[in-house]
């Protein structure tokens, strides 16, 4: 279950609550439930406070609303159990989903991987709200897509010096509140270089393939060990998290953190996905490929979110 099946599925359990008399009818149903990470002192995977959200207007304690919502999230297919925290916190411990899952979701969906399910009602609403807005002031469509086209084109001498790609990186790397830093570091060609590291991360993951290919093999999604990339196989689990957590907040830098988190996780990775020496490729080695080609690909699509390349070579 993916964070947003999750935030569907609290929502409807809330829908049903009220339609089956648990819960009062003036609770009424949100539109949208935040699910998020769990922070210290939480349980499981994810954590949402949709009940005080509805407990403001059922006139109920939070924790009351939470044990309703708790029983019938229980048994939801993905969901393994909810356990209430605090004052009415709910915490979702999730069915384990295997690297391989994963893997062939990336490879289903591709860039698009964590993107929001065409035709959605709602956010095909809103974004045409959006547009409507956006011409209402005066602008153009494109012009809203991404906060730092129009920046970059005003400000020639930032492109002029660091590139389009790597002057955007900088604008998005850090909150609209925040003032972008322009340096050399933006150049660096090495791994200080937040920046390069993406790009360089997505790099290796192409060049994996084509050695792998050289070795007679290619990626197939299979069991990956517990221990072997931890770290990457929840980056990619959290995508789709981190692509509604920027949208909802209008906050490009959620995907430019997580590009770094994810690329780092490659980086460290990527040594053992080949075989080494005379070993030869076995179905283990054919698993690994796939999981760093499904994270390349993720970073590819991150980046064109940001309006930047993915070189396959760096």
């Amino acid at each position: 279950m993916t964070p947003v099946d999750l935030s569907r599925t609290v929502v409807r359990a809330v829908r049903c609550a009220v339609e089956d008399g648990e819960l009062p009818a003036a609770a009424g149903v949100p539109e949208r439930v935040v699910v998020e990470r769990t922070r210290p002192g939480g349980v499981g995977e994810y954590a949402t406070p949709v009940a005080f959200q509805v407990a403001r207007s059922a006139g109920r304690q939070p924790r009351d609303v939470a044990l309703v919502l708790a029983r019938r999230l229980g048994g939801e297919p993905g969901i393994e159990r909810v356990e209430i925290t605090g004052a009415g916190f709910l915490n979702f411990v999730l069915a384990q989903r295997s690297a391989a899952e994963l893997v062939r979701e990336v490879q289903a969906r591709g860039l698009r991987y964590g993107y929001a399910p065409d035709g959605e009602l709602r956010a095909r609403v809103v974004g045409e709200a959006v547009e409507r807005i956006a011409r209402s002031q005066g602008l153009r469509p494109a012009e809203t897509e991404l906060r730092v086209a129009p920046v970059a084109r005003r400000d020639a001498d930032v492109v002029a010096r660091y590139g389009a790609d790597a002057a955007a990186w900088a604008m998005l790397c850090v909150p609209a509140r925040e003032t972008p830093a322009f340096s050399p570091q933006l150049l660096v060609q090495g791994e200080d270089s937040e920046f390069f590291r993406v790009r360089y991360a997505h790099a290796r993951s192409r060049a994996l393939v084509r050695n792998a290919a050289r070795l007679g093999f290619a990626g197939e999604p299979g069991d990956v060990a517990a221990d072997d990339a931890p770290e990457l196989v929840r980056a990619l689990a959290d995508h789709p998290l981190v692509l509604e957590a920027a949208a909802h907040h209008r906050a490009p830098e959620k995907l430019a953190r997580h590009l770094v988190v994810t690329a780092d996780a490659l980086l460290d990775f990527q040594y053992r996905v080949l075989p080494l020496g005379d070993e030869k490729p076995s179905a283990a080695h054919r698993a690994r490929l796939a999981l760093a080609e499904a994270a390349g690909t993720v970073l590819a699509g991150g980046l064109a979110l940001l309006g930047m390349d993915a070189p396959d070579c760096l």
